[in-house]
């Protein structure tokens, strides 16, 4: 008898990793006048996203959240939503 898993698309074991998009489009930049990229690393809210949520690695994530906070320095990029 197979065993019904509640969970939708997980059926156990290990999950697929997730790839830095910049390690493996080596053409891609970082830089914090192209606010479209640069928002896709940040919730509604404003927060900048994790690591494990964006799949980045480690030397890609320290540029991105440095990017953010100047893009939010020279106001291109909001400190919080507004509500």
């Amino acid at each position: 008898m197979e065993r019904e898993n509640n969970r939708k698309g997980f059926s156990g074991g290990m999950r697929k990793r997730k790839v830095c998009q910049f390690c493996a489009d080596k053409t891609l930049k970082i830089d914090y006048k192209d606010v479209e990229t640069l928002k896709k690393y940040t919730t509604e809210r404003g927060k900048i996203l994790p690591r494990r949520i964006t799949g980045t690695c480690s030397m890609h994530q320290r540029h991105i959240t440095r990017a953010i906070k100047q893009a939010r320095t020279v106001a291109l990029m909001p400190f919080d939503a507004d509500l």
